[in-house]
């Protein structure tokens, strides 16, 4: 027999207006699975139902079945509030449906407006008590919590818990797991996501003291996230317990954690930290003594500063082929080869391309002239030891600036340099004093835009009152060159500050000036000093957003995205998006566009899903800023996604989006090589392509300079990233790319792109702080991570001699004639008649030659079955030598050999992957795909400076000598220069050691040499 299906409800209503009591309880029992069907009859009902709700004469399990009904009903009209309310007071009958199998929907929206409601009153409450939540909300609550324990659904309780402030909710997860990686897990959440910055320190400061000590015996995995944690505090205080506490015994480990703060921490935190240390005990003096030595910031800087010399391998023919088609007297091309040559050498102390092309240098003229030299500090950034010497030849004379006609430009340019050398070396006074006397006695405005630029970047972060206060002297003498680099570099010395004082001074002045640059520096400069200071800088970027002048919103947008870096705030990334489509400016509209790269560079992965429509704007500008914004937020990512993107955008009919687009595909793809990158090898030829093009717009070559100068940055050597080694955010990296952006207008603010260069190797040292030799193992194929192969030089092309035209009649006239002869001769031998032709037929000669082969040059269709290449099958894995290149994605795959005789205190990489060996299945043995781990971890503790355990001190060990670095390398083949310091293997090699230490003889630096700028 069929069950009829019920067509209306209005028969179990009836039963709600019977005037006895069972009648109504069987109805609303009845009512509750016809919700989804007869919502929209029973919500006409909805009064009647409350109001039984409420009514004292039902038994309570049928008032909760009306507050139930009332609920659902309610959720089907999408009222989620009251159907939330309703469901609070079901109680049992609420319980009773959400355990039922199938609960669907409604359950799951009650539940989530549950935590929606809760997280809101608790952090709307600042002490965090719970007065003023219902204890109805706060049961529901407690069983998710629960319910999420026992399912073993951690990480889900832990989110629920931070958002609602429930810190006593993480603590009993842990106690309950002792599972370390949960306090990763919850530190990271709360670093990532736009927590306030009080709360994010209250939760830092609450995980603290839960992290286990790390011991070298279990290569405590998260040393990382202490490291990262401590340098986001930015408290000495805290750090200086943990280090004592691993001297004497853990030594290794504890210079291992001076070395990862120093890869992320401020200089004022590192100063701090250092200055706070103990002395130590005579067993532990030497301990301390080499701490400091590490926290001082300059040991990296030296080891990273001699694996850029010791492995550079820049191709010189692609240096030579841009400079040979970019015609030198234009200024632009004359910048765009300074720039690629500084990138492609940058740290690598290689000034050879210059050394050799000295006449080409010559040709550089005013600002050009500045932008050439300010490249000797890209070229030598780091080697601040001879900081001074490199550059004496260009920089003021002590008797003032020289009269040379020219002259200014050199030496302003030699001042920006000696900043570039010493950013983020921690080399102290020294350079910062000379840079404030020079500002200070310079009369020219080039020389004061120099100095103020170095001022800027060599003390940035430092808050000098003292440098802040003559960088305003130059600011307030109204010189529109000179005011504006003051602008960045005040900005710049009271980095992070949110010095409101500062902030006053600068933006009443920015309204007050005529000048369009100095307005700029100036907004720029406010931009930098609210850096990572979040909602402290709300109430400035909401003024400076409704300023009239567009430049002060143009300072605004970048204050915005520099306050929330990192942070993918989504009402920030909310704010930017709306400002990009509805600004009057198309200057603030690509400003915004670009800076969503700065909020959103840990999950490189979402920005080319935010940005693919902005790439395909009416707007020129706003495809400008979405190439940019791919650029720097998914910079040595090689995401395809971002290239497809791109790749189009190269075709774009504006030339300054072809021009973005080419410099955002060097970022993209620096350190990838052909066999991971399909894109690789198409973009290397599509920059040879544009370069070379006489008839290409000069900013679109421009771009694709710039584009070779950063694919091959620092001798193939470094990655472009915005997050430090550690995880945390690298604050050098963020400002450089922010700088970089103002070559749009402003192009010697393009060097600033050095900032972000990260080294990528694994420098191992021992207990001594020297560099043993060793081997270790990278479980891949070697063409996945190997260096490109050299550029061919370009084929000359062999005209040959074209025939003489014939025309088709005089042809056919000469084969009569010649066929008339040739019969007239046969008739007279013979009395045969011989056939003869039809007069318009000419005979064709086979092109085969005698042995039947084609001769114009075609290849055979059957080769001999010898003459076939055999392909070489790939090994699965290599052994890498100590000091050598990693790049960020190989970490994953590097393993140490147990049995080896240097082992790591900590894990190389957070994702590492075992070894596989390849079967008969496996067409690349010992490959895996990397692991789709969250993208904020590709540099979490990845690689760097490694503190080595050895596992047989007694026996003896070898050593990586350091030695001088060659003033000019002798070229190779194709021009491809040789590393300096870069030991041949068919040489023998010296057995020096010159140890990283002080008392260690100091290299000699390079011989000076002048530039013939005005010869």
């Amino acid at each position: 027999m069929v069950v009829r299906s019920q067509s209306s409800a209005a028969g179990v209503l009836a039963l709600l207006q019977e005037p006895d009591t069972v009648f109504k309880q069987h109805a609303l029992k009845a009512l509750i699975p016809l919700v989804p069907q007869f919502w929209a009859e029973i919500s006409e009902h909805i009064t009647l139902i409350e109001s039984l709700y409420e009514s004292d004469d039902l038994p309570k399990a049928a008032r909760h079945n009306a507050a139930l009904l009332a609920s659902k009903v309610y959720y089907f009209l999408g009222e989620y509030d009251e159907a939330l309310s309703f469901a609070l007071g079901a109680g049992s009958a609420f319980q009773a449906e959400a355990r039922a199998h199938g609960a669907g929907e409604y359950v799951e929206t009650v539940i989530s407006n549950a935590i929606d409601r809760y997280v809101t009153l608790r952090t709307e409450e600042p002490s965090g008590s719970s007065t003023k939540i219902d204890h109805r909300l706060q049961a529901i609550i407690e069983s998710i919590f629960d319910r999420c324990i026992e399912e073993g659904e951690y990480r889900q309780a832990i989110g629920i818990a931070l958002e609602s402030h429930r810190l006593d909710i993480v603590q009993r997860v842990y106690d309950l797991t002792h599972d370390v990686s949960l306090l990763s897990y919850t530190m990271e959440a709360v670093l990532d996501t736009g927590f306030s910055l009080s709360y994010r320190d209250q939760v830092l400061g609450f995980l603290l003291p839960l992290f286990p000590p790390p011991t070298s015996l279990s290569k405590s995995p998260h040393i990382h996230a202490l490291a990262r944690l401590l340098v986001t505090l930015n408290r000495p205080s805290l750090v200086i317990p943990l280090l004592t506490s691993l001297v004497p015994k853990e030594r290794l480990l504890a210079y291992q954690f001076a070395f990862d703060l120093v890869e992320g921490g401020a200089r004022e935190f590192l100063q701090g930290v250092k200055a706070d240390l103990p002395e130590g005990k005579e067993e532990t003096r030497e301990i301390y003594d080499k701490l400091r030595k590490i926290l001082d910031g300059q040991e990296s800087v030296k080891l990273y500063l001699e694996f850029l010399k010791r492995n550079n391998k820049v191709d010189m023919l692609i240096l030579k082929n841009t400079k040979d088609v970019l015609e030198a007297r234009t200024s632009i091309y004359h910048t765009a080869v300074t720039l690629q040559n500084a990138f492609m050498h940058a740290g690598t102390t290689s000034d050879v391309f210059l050394r050799e092309n000295l006449e080409w240098l010559g040709l550089a003229s005013n600002w050009a002239k500045f932008s050439t030299t300010a490249a000797l500090g890209v070229i030598h950034k780091g080697y601040f030891e001879e900081g001074m010497n490199i550059l004496g030849p260009y920089l003021p004379q002590a008797g003032g600036e020289s009269q040379i006609q020219g002259a200014a430009y050199s030496e302003g340019g030699a001042l920006y340099a000696l900043g570039l050398i010493n950013a983020g070396c921690g080399s102290g006074q020294p350079v910062e004093n000379y840079l404030r006397e020079t500002m200070k006695t310079a009369q020219g405005e080039v020389v004061q835009h120099g100095a103020a630029l170095g001022l800027g970047i060599s003390g940035m972060g430092g808050r000098s009152s003292d440098a802040y206060d003559d960088l305003k002297e130059t600011l307030f003498t109204d010189s529109a060159v000179a005011g504006e680099a003051a602008g960045y570099a005040m900005g710049l010395v009271m980095l992070g500050s949110a010095d409101r004082t500062s902030a006053e001074e600068m933006l009443t002045y920015a309204r007050e000036t005529q000048h369009e640059k100095i307005i700029r520096g100036l907004a720029m400069g406010l931009a930098f000093i609210f850096y990572g200071r979040q909602e402290d800088a709300d109430s400035t970027i909401a003024s400076l957003l409704a300023e009239k002048d567009p430049i002060l919103r143009y300072g605004g947008v970048y204050t915005l995205a520099l306050a929330y870096a990192g942070t993918s705030n989504n009402d920030a990334v909310r704010q930017l998006l709306h400002i990009a489509v509805s600004d009057t400016s198309d200057d603030v509209r690509r400003a915004a566009v670009t800076s969503l790269a700065f909020l959103l560079f840990k999950n490189p992965g979402q920005v080319p899903r935010i940005v693919q429509l902005l790439s395909e704007s009416y707007n020129p500008h706003v495809r400008c800023g979405a190439t940019l914004a791919l650029g720097i937020a998914c910079a040595g990512t090689g995401l395809q996604d971002a290239v497809e993107i791109l790749e189009p955008m190269t075709k774009d009919g504006v030339d300054f989006v072809r021009q973005g687009a080419f410099i955002a595909l060097g970022m993209i793809l620096v350190q990838q090589s052909e066999a991971s990158s399909p894109s690789m090898s198409s973009t290397r030829a599509l920059y040879t392509k544009v370069v070379s093009d006489k008839h290409e717009d000069p900013m679109a070559r421009f771009g694709a300079a710039i584009g070779q100068g950063l694919i091959d940055a620092g001798g193939r050597n470094v990655t472009i990233s915005l997050q430090s080694r550690a995880g945390s955010k690298n604050t050098n990296a963020i400002v450089g790319m922010a700088m970089f952006c103002q070559f749009w207008y402003w192009y010697p603010l393009a060097h600033c792109a050095c900032l972000a260069f990260e080294p990528t190797a694994i420098i191992g040292l021992n207990e001594e702080l020297k560099v043993p030799k060793f081997e270790f193992v990278s479980n891949a194929r070697p063409s996945l991570f190997a260096y490109p192969p050299p550029a061919t030089p370009p084929k000359r092309e062999t005209f040959a001699k074209a025939a003489t035209a014939v025309l088709s009649t005089t042809a056919k006239v000469k084969a009569r004639e010649k066929k008339k002869a040739a019969a007239d001769a046969d008739a007279m031998d013979t009395d045969e008649k011989p056939e003869t032709k039809k007069d318009g037929d000419v005979e064709m000669k086979s092109e085969e030659g005698p042995s039947g082969k084609p001769t114009d040059g075609s290849p055979s269709t059957n080769p001999p079955e010898d003459a076939k290449p055999k392909r070489k099958s790939e090994p699965s894995s290599e052994n890498v030598a100590n000091f050598s290149r990693v790049t960020p994605v190989q970490l994953a795959y590097i393993s140490f050999p147990p049995e080896g005789r240097y082992q790591p205190v900590r894990p190389v990489s957070l994702n590492t992957i075992p070894p596989k060996t390849g079967g008969k299945g496996n067409p690349n043995p010992g490959v895996r795909k990397a692991p789709s781990s969250l993208p904020s971890e590709r540099y979490a503790g990845g690689g760097g400076i490694l503190m080595m355990v050895d596992e047989r001190p007694d026996a003896e060990a070898e050593f990586i000598s350091f030695e001088p670095p060659v003033v000019e390398p002798a070229p190779t083949e194709n021009g491809h220069a040789l590393p300096q310091g870069n030991v041949n293997r068919a040489r023998p090699m010296r057995d020096l050691h010159i140890a990283l230490d002080e008392s260690s003889p100091d290299v000699d630096p390079p011989e000076s040499f002048e530039y013939p700028f005005d010869s």
